[in-house]
């Protein structure tokens, strides 16, 4: 039997997030979402409630901590999803279950639902599916279908909240994971590096360097990141003509 649940965030790309992360699970089921925590007030107070209920903190009109003191009763599970770590401890007043720390990968994600239920959590999918030369991805620009991301054709990913932009030769896919996960299918490629807290580049695709801005291919400029511009120097530097000239 699935566990039904409900998501409450004023922040459609974080449902959206969310969304595909549940139904990622086989054993969630989605049955409301709400950006409108006044809505949600209203039609939880008044409906069945659901097994689990995800709700952000930071909302307009009402915050999720004053929201969860009138519809905690409703659901069997509460698990706040927030931004800011200040609000830990109010959300365990209130009998949280759980504390999802904005961006949340899916691997935190699923290991939160197999924790509050051990005997139910059963993975339908790998976000990533992966290859010699290729992997697939959830494209949220195709109605959240798998699409193949060769590594050769990859130029640059760049990291947005619960989610990612990939910048292929061809096209920008958005998929629901995190930064760190796509660098750990990258890191055994050694053209990829991370150039910017929020991205991680091919080298063999930067075009131009200006100062501390980098030009990739199809017209993309990323800020060079002092934490990690020695790697990309040093590349650049490799690849650069020596001259006997002064």
């Amino acid at each position: 039997m699935k566990l039904s649940c409900i998501v409450i965030d004023d922040d459609i790309y974080a449902i959206n997030g969310i969304t595909a992360y549940i139904k990622a699970l086989s054993n969630l089921l989605l049955i409301q979402t709400y950006s409108d925590p006044l809505l949600a007030l209203t039609e939880i107070s008044n409906g069945s409630g659901a097994d689990i209920l995800f709700m952000d903190v930071d909302m307009p009109m009402i915050s999720g901590i004053e929201l969860s003191k009138m519809i905690r009763q409703k659901a069997n599970k509460l698990i706040f999803t927030t931004s800011h770590s200040k609000y830990a401890y109010d959300a365990f007043e209130l009998n949280a279950d759980a504390y999802l720390l904005k961006p949340y990968t899916f691997a935190r994600f699923a290991e939160t639902i197999n924790r509050l239920f051990p005997q139910t959590s059963q993975l339908q999918y790998p976000e990533i599916e992966q290859t010699d030369d290729y992997f697939f991805v959830r494209n949220k620009n195709d109605n959240n279908n798998l699409i193949k991301v060769r590594y050769a054709e990859i130029v640059a990913v760049e990291s947005l909240q619960n989610y990612v932009r990939i910048y292929t030769l061809n096209e920008v896919i958005v998929s629901y994971i995190s930064l760190s996960e796509i660098k750990t299918v990258l890191e055994d490629h050694s053209n990829f590096t991370q150039a910017h807290r929020s991205f991680i580049i091919a080298k063999n695709f930067i075009e131009k360097v200006e100062g501390n801005t980098l030009k990739l291919i199809n017209d993309l400029s990323i800020s060079l990141g002092n934490h990690y511009k020695d790697d990309i120097l040093e590349y650049i530097k490799q690849k650069t003509i020596k001259t006997n000239r002064t």
